[in-house]
């Protein structure tokens, strides 16, 4: 069962207990993202994400990493357009050492100039290696196309440019900016004593509200086509439709479409493009929900000189989907395998507290097992031909990475 507690300075606590297990896995949840930057500001979050880890007043570095290491527990972070989460997974009797580091990295880093001018150039680092793996970077420029000059158009990890630029003042001010009780979550899956909880509070308890609203605008979908050059022995092409917000009604019907289309083994294009055709190793869909928007994206991976007859695969197989939909079995099937999905992840610690961290963080809402189940099996063939004449309706956004970095012929 999930459980919200709310601290005294707003900040949201969300445990589900497993008393079956010997692990704890915890994150701390911050809406704090690449979409909240200003343009000069772009990477700041994922930079501030890398600075947390580079010491504080107490450890250094080399100690908060071995501090880890002692007690056979995992540690890391993730930064992403709307939120930065820091984790861990440990046995749980050193759930309360991990916390406790945790804490100290949260409220106490240092941002060390020494260290900030070393993780600026491993960012360096990461941005060039992002760059060298066109299958990764074309999704980056498929956002650009998508969103153009908006915050949700940038990449996470910003540029070299915008990175060369950080000082610690800066991180500084974006931090009491954005990690402030109310845009924080803790969340907590596993076997959690009352003692960790009342540490949380201890720890987190006093941490000052300073919390401003932070205005987010919703952007406008466009139907950009970007293109790069670069000698590849693949054109990779991104195909991105306008999709659902984060707690739209009919987003179990946009997952069901999406399994269907490009999400599984057993999809349309899958199936077709590479089974059958023989023309990708590597083909899919997936569809990325934000608070205001989403897109769902087609990705694949081919020959030069089999783009035009890729491209052409993916639309027919679209225009299919949009014209009659999906069929009964396509339908039970893909129900079968999301219901599987769901009850499979309820094995991990670590995905339940993720789960739980988002839902509280950007919904606010938690939804019990059987409640997923019934809304996945109210989905019908309506809904989804409805849903899918919603995403493909009108024109798309498109990006390539290329040798001559040409659209497909019959792109218009």
């Amino acid at each position: 069962m999930v459980e919200t507690l709310t601290l005294n300075n707003g900040l949201r606590v969300v445990t589900e207990h497993i008393s079956s297990v010997r692990s704890v896995t915890m994150g701390i949840w911050v809406k704090a993202g690449s979409r909240y930057e200003q343009q000069q500001e772009n990477g700041i979050s994922h930079f501030l994400e890398h600075m947390f880890f580079k010491g504080t007043n107490s450890q250094s570095a080399a100690d908060i990493a071995e501090s880890f290491d002692k007690i056979g527990g995992q540690v890391n972070a993730l930064t992403s357009k709307e939120y930065t989460c820091f984790y861990a997974k440990v046995l749980d009797e050193h759930a309360q050492r991990a916390l406790d580091i945790l804490a100290d990295m949260f409220f106490h880093a240092t941002f060390d100039s020494d260290e900030l001018e070393k993780e600026r150039n491993v960012i360096f680092e990461e941005i060039k290696m992002v760059d060298d793996t066109p299958d990764d970077i074309v999704h980056d420029i498929l956002s650009e196309a998508s969103y153009g000059d908006h915050p949700l158009g940038k990449p996470i990890l910003g540029t070299e440019h915008t990175v060369s630029q950080f000082t610690k003042e800066q991180l500084q001010s974006y931090k009491s900016r954005f990690y402030t009780a109310e845009n924080v979550v803790i969340s907590l899956a596993g076997n959690i004593h009352d003692a960790l909880l009342r540490q949380i509070e201890k720890k987190f308890g006093s941490f000052a509200n300073q919390h401003h609203a932070q205005p987010v605008t919703a952007p406008t979908f466009q139907t950009g086509k970007k293109t790069k050059k670069k000698d590849t022995e693949q054109a990779h092409l991104c195909l991105g439709f306008p999709g659902l917000q984060t707690g739209d009604d009919n987003i179990y019907a946009l997952i069901l479409l999406n399994n269907v289309l490009g999400g599984s083994m057993s999809s349309r294009l899958f199936q077709d493009i590479r089974e059958n055709k023989g023309l990708a190793y590597s083909v899919f869909s997936y569809h990325s929900a934000f608070q205001d928007n989403g897109m769902l994206t087609i990705y694949g991976g081919t020959g030069y000189h089999q783009l035009d007859e890729l491209y052409e695969s993916i639309m027919h197989c679209v225009t299919d989907l949009q014209e009659n939909g999906l069929t009964e079995k396509e339908l039970a099937n893909g129900k079968e395998q999301l219901k599987g999905n769901l009850m499979l992840s309820l094995e991990s610690t670590s995905s339940r507290m993720s789960r739980n961290g988002k839902n509280e963080l950007l919904l606010g809402r938690h939804r019990s097992l059987d409640e997923l189940i019934e809304r996945v099996q109210a989905v019908d063939l309506n809904d989804i031909k409805t849903t899918a004449n919603q995403v493909f309706q009108g024109d798309f956004a498109l990006s390539l990475i290329s040798k001559d970095g040409k659209l497909p012929g019959s792109v218009n």
